[in-house]
């Protein structure tokens, strides 16, 4: 029994089966969906878990609970690896009220078309729903990352169950460092919907909060003030780390030794970070999170078919997707004949924010010469200024 305050108890899994979070993106250290029970004189459990954990799910709440039955499903988040086990949750425990916002329940009978739900409570932002002695308030979060999320607040314990805020990959058996993953999980998943954040964060700036139970990744309980911190510059598209990023791609290693030629140059002038990323070859999420946290990016890469090579029009757009803005971009383009990938580039930026392109442009004629040396270095004086 995995206690979070004395009546406030995590029941939810970890999975090491998943080899891709949401189809996309890998989890070498597997996946947490979690789950609370809130125990007063009524009890409330906090979302379902995905449909390979049901009975584990099941049991877990049964090991809180012993033979009682829980008066409260509280559906934050209606994505099925956090609803998908509700019909079982109804099987077992049919007399417990099913809460939600009316998007919820639209999103469940849509997930659910033969499920029938005797007992319902429809709730809005601000309402409280009291257990007891502590009563909880929901807080909607629309498009955090669906339209139907609201957040629950439990005023006795200053817990914040936030739903998707504040996730992370990885499992919960697992150490790790929580910046890395949780920013791959937000510029992936929630980057779009950085205004949205922005209007929950300013929700969460009233409320006294002393722990954060997400549905991903592990409660946080000490220096709230470093996590909202991050989520506040994540979601304003704000830098976080001085330096630049260099994302490349490359046929014939030609474009390569350009993109290693810059960041050598970057170095050697003192650059406090520079970061360089084989667009073909490495995380294509990690590389959007490496994107978003350097407030300059080189993009370097081939003209190919008259485009760009396609892992860096594939980059852009996951980019400008999540409403890249707020930026410097340097460009090095290559092409043997007609180099047309720095205007494609430029035109791929025309409907982002505040998108500064460098003067100068290193544009390579298959292989490096004097001249693109010249260019490189004159480059690399401009993203230091």
């Amino acid at each position: 029994m995995n206690n979070i305050k004395e009546n406030i108890f995590y029941v939810g899994v970890n999975d090491h089966e998943l080899d891709l979070f949401e189809g996309q993106y890998v989890v070498p250290n597997g996946m947490a969906y979690n789950s609370y029970v809130v125990v007063d004189e009524k009890t409330a459990v906090l979302d379902s878990v995905d449909i390979k954990f049901g009975n584990q799910w099941l049991d877990n709440i049964a090991e809180v609970l012993g033979d009682k039955s829980p008066d409260y499903l509280i559906i934050q988040h209606m994505e099925p690896d956090h609803s998908a086990c509700i019909d079982k949750f109804i099987n077992k425990y049919p007399n417990a009220v099913i809460v939600g916002n009316v998007k919820t329940f639209d999103m469940l009978h849509a997930f659910f078309p033969d499920l029938e739900l005797p007992n319902t409570l429809t709730v809005k932002e601000g309402e409280k729903l009291s257990l007891g002695n502590r009563e909880l308030t929901f807080v909607t979060a629309p498009m955090v990352h669906w339209p139907e999320v609201m957040l629950t607040y439990d005023n006795t314990d200053k817990v914040l169950f936030s739903a998707d805020a504040f996730g992370k990959f990885g499992a919960l058996d697992i150490e790790e460092e929580w910046a890395c993953e949780a920013r791959r999980y937000y510029f992936g998943i929630v980057g779009k919907y950085g205004m949205q954040v922005q209007a929950l964060l300013k929700k969460a700036a009233a409320l006294d909060i002393q722990t954060i139970c997400p549905l991903h990744g592990p409660i946080l309980t000490k220096n709230l003030g470093y996590y909202l911190d991050l989520y506040n510059t994540w979601s304003g598209y704000g830098v976080e780390s001085e330096g630049i990023f260099i994302a490349y791609t490359s046929v014939y290693g030609n474009t390569k030794k350009a993109a290693e030629l810059l960041r050598d140059k970057l170095i050697e002038k003192g650059c406090p970070k520079v970061a360089i990323a084989d667009l073909a070859r490495e995380d294509m999420a990690e590389c959007v999170e490496d994107g978003f946290r350097y407030g300059k990016i080189v993009l370097a890469t081939t003209t190919y078919n008259g485009e760009m090579f396609p892992f860096m029009n594939q980059y852009i757009d996951a980019l400008v997707e999540r409403n890249y803005q707020n930026r410097t971009i340097g460009i090095i383009e290559n092409g043997s004949w007609a180099a047309m990938a720095a205007k494609r580039i430029k035109a791929k930026f025309e409907k982002s924010k505040d998108i500064k392109f460098t003067e100068t442009i290193v544009s390579i004629k298959s292989a490096l010469k004097p001249e693109n040396i010249a260019q490189i270095d004159a480059l690399a004086e401009e993203l230091l200024k």
